[in-house]
This record gives C-alpha cells, structure tokens and sequence, in this order.
C-alpha cells in the first residue's frame, strides 16, 4: 500500500506555521491547504486551524511547560503540529491514541522524522497530566484567556467592566449570518423556504435583515443564494447601511469597499437613481467587489484608487453620503479570525490610528454641505474609533454627531460602540457625522 503524501494534520500544521510566527494570514494559507485534500476533509481542517488558533496562547503556556527548551524557529511547522495535537486532546472529541498517532504521522510526512519521538511523548504526557498542565495553564491571564497579553491588557483597559466578557466571547465561534436582500425576498418568507429546506435558522434579534443559522453550511446550498436573495454578513456590519440613509438622487462613496458586502447593501437600500461610487486601493479585492454585486443584480461605479489620494480618481463632485469602513486592527471579529491574536502587536496601534485620521480628514473633505458620512471600524478600541472621533470634532466646527439608536451597543464617546457577542453580533463602532449646509 502506497503511503499517504499528506494527511489533514499535516496541511493544517503547514497552513498554521506562517500564521503562528505573525508572518500571514489565515485566509492566505487556508486556500493552498483546502486544495491539497479531497472535500471531504475541508471541514476538519478548518476545525483544526480556526481551533488551534483560538486556543493558541493557552496551548503555547501548555507547551511551554511540556518541553525542556522552545523550539527553534525552524521547527515552525513542527511547533504547529504539537499545537495541532494539544488541542486535539483538549478540546476535540478524537480519541487521545488517534489524536497522537496522527500527529506523530502528520510530522514525518512534513519531513521531520527525527522530531516524531518527542512530539509523542509530549503528547503522551499532556494526555497523561492534562488537568493539572491546564490548571497551570490558567493561573496566567493568558492561559486563562487564551490571548496575547497586550490584548488581554488593552481590552482590560478600555472596557474594565466587560473585558472577561469580552474575551469570552472572542474565544466562541460566531454564527453564520445571512443579510436578506429586501429586493428580492423578505425575512419570513425566506426563513419559511430555508424550513421547507431543512436548515435550522432564525431571525437575528436586530437589524431586520438578518438571520442567522443554527450550523453553518455551503453558500451554494442557500435557497435563493445564487439569485441573490441572501449573502454572508455579520449582523452588526449589516448596521452600516442601515444607518447611512440614502435619499433619492444622492451620490454615495463606498470609500473602502471591498470584499463588497457593505457596498451590496447601501444598493438593495437604495433607491434605483443612486450614484454608487465603490473604491478600493486594491483591483484584486475590487474584482471581489464586482463578483459580488453581479449576483446581486446591482451596479456600481467601480473605482481602484487610494482614498487618501483622492486627486488620483475623484472627478471633483461632493458625494451626499460616504461610508469610511475604516482599515483597523480588527479586534472586534477575533472570534470570526483568531489569527488576529497571532498578527496584531500592541505596537500597531498607534499607526492604525494615524492613518484612520488621515482617511477620515480626506473622506470629510469630499463631503458636501450638508451630507452625512458614517465613520465605521470593526475595533473595540477608542484610540480608533471614540478619539479618532473627539478629535475630529475638535478640529472641524462644521461638523456635528448625529445619534444613533439606543438599542445599538453601549454609548461611546460621539458613537456607539457594539461589543464582540452582544446579541450575536460582532464587535464594531459606528459614528454619524452631519456636515453643516452653510
């Protein structure tokens, strides 16, 4: 019998490795490991990645204590497999022989054979002593918590009343999330067909657009999905263009609008004689943009530039509304992309905040009289969203805070601020700026 070239095990340690040293993204080398497996793996490999990165600062403090001396960093993929391996005894319902044996088998066939014997016996002993390495474990913050310490320390700071919360909530897979396209179909009818199909979903408790599935599921099996009846989308990014009314005849910036999701809704929302205009620095993201509106049926003006550039694209008319979905250190959808636990440092903080700034100033200055634009971020952060704001304000008397609904997160400075897991929903920011007709 021929012996297998890779295994699950094997791809999930070489997808994790570059993600575990901060050097990419999962999503980045997510796609290589999918296409090296037949389909019926996708999902146990994605269980294995998205899981062990969850867990991943509680299972390195686990590590820490199982090996005589950290690994070098050319052991990267071995250092993924051991990771792999713990929190397939931890957390995953493999049997603990199965969970070794694979292991040991995934680090031969990534070349390591010299490395097989001590991945076993830490295993082995983790299997042995589990309850006491993890009580260990979980008498430091970042056992306990299973994130970074700056993290841990930066929620804590911001949000002393909600951070156990918060990180709790980091730590729990998010639901999958439908928008319906109110074009097409409305909630209760398409929750009626989703019945008929045998998928378990229910309304959201709020926007009114959103459903959200008891299991998540092939797009491709959606009822209606193909015709664009529904798409992915958080419940708290489906607020974006709830909140930024769009009135006849009005010209709109998407100012960072890929992948596209927010962009679809501000069309399905609005009315048919709307200017659309969807920027991305990137054409890549920007093609995402155009796949994405084609099977919803709708245009837009589609326009590769760099928002803080804007003598590069802009053609000199003011836009009535502009959504500024600003670039962020994502700290309010870690539960959806733990790797951010792997790829952010606290170092990164201040130059998010200097260019959300720059991107904000340059957004206000394409705004007409009287228009409203909607400063948004995925962050749980207020140096990127309340004192961004503050500081805005501050500096520009024409411009004012518009309110925003009550039953929309916590207060936050001139926003509101929607906090990971909070009616299901992800962590995100959302301020309403008017700028004065005179």
């Amino acid at each position: 019998m021929t012996p297998p070239r890779t295994s699950v095990r094997a791809e999930a340690a070489r997808a994790l490795a570059p993600v575990l040293q901060g050097k990419a993204s999962l999503d980045a080398t997510l796609p290589t490991a999918l296409a090296a497996l037949p389909a019926r793996d996708h999902s146990l490999l994605q269980a294995l990645c998205y899981g062990t990165l969850r867990q991943g600062p509680q299972l390195e403090t686990v590590l820490g204590q199982l090996l005589r001396k950290p690994l070098p960093a050319r052991e990267s993929r071995t250092r993924a497999a051991l990771l792999l391996g713990l929190y397939q005894l931890s957390e995953m319902r493999v049997p603990d022989h199965a969970a070794v044996t694979e292991t040991v088998q995934a680090v031969r066939l990534l070349g390591h054979s010299r490395l097989t014997g001590m991945v076993n016996g830490v295993l082995r002993n983790f299997s042995r002593n589990s309850q006491a390495l993890l009580d260990a474990a979980n008498r430091d913050p970042v056992g306990r918590y299973a994130h970074p310490r700056w993290l841990i320390d930066a929620i804590r700071q911001d949000w002393p009343q909600a951070h156990t919360e918060i990180l709790t909530a980091n730590n729990r897979p998010g639901p999958m999330t439908l928008r319906i396209n109110t074009r097409r179909s409305q909630r209760e009818a398409w929750l009626k067909r989703a019945a008929e199909a045998d998928i378990e979903a229910l309304p959201a408790s709020t926007p009114d657009t959103a459903v959200n599935l008891t299991s998540a599921m092939d797009v491709n099996a959606l009822p209606g999905f193909s015709e664009g009846e529904v798409s992915v989308q958080d419940a708290a990014a489906q607020w974006a263009a709830c909140l930024l009314e769009i009135e006849p005849g009005m010209r709109v910036l998407d100012a960072c609008a890929a992948p596209g999701g927010k962009t679809g809704h501000l069309l399905e929302r609005a009315p048919d004689n709307t200017e659309v205009i969807a920027l991305d620095v990137n054409q890549e993201r920007l093609a995402r943009v155009d796949q994405n509106l084609r099977r919803l049926g709708l245009t837009a003006q589609l326009v590769c530039g760099d928002m803080s550039r804007p003598r590069d694209w802009w053609d000199g008319r003011l836009f009535d509304r502009i959504l500024l979905d600003a670039p962020c250190s994502g700290s309010g959808v870690i539960r959806r992309h733990p790797d951010i636990k792997y790829l952010r440092r606290a170092s990164d903080l201040p130059a998010l905040a200097t260019r959300q700034a720059e991107l904000l100033a340059t957004a206000w200055s394409l705004l007409a009289p009287g228009g409203q634009l909607l400063y948004a971020t995925c962050s749980i952060f207020h140096a990127e969203n309340r004192e961004i704001i503050e500081a805005f304000l501050a500096e520009h008397s024409e411009a004012s805070s518009l309110n925003l609904p009550e039953t929309l997160g916590h207060p936050c400075g001139p926003g509101r601020q929607i906090l990971p897991g909070e009616q299901d929903m992800d962590g995100f920011f959302y301020t309403l700026l008017r700028r004065s007709s005179a």
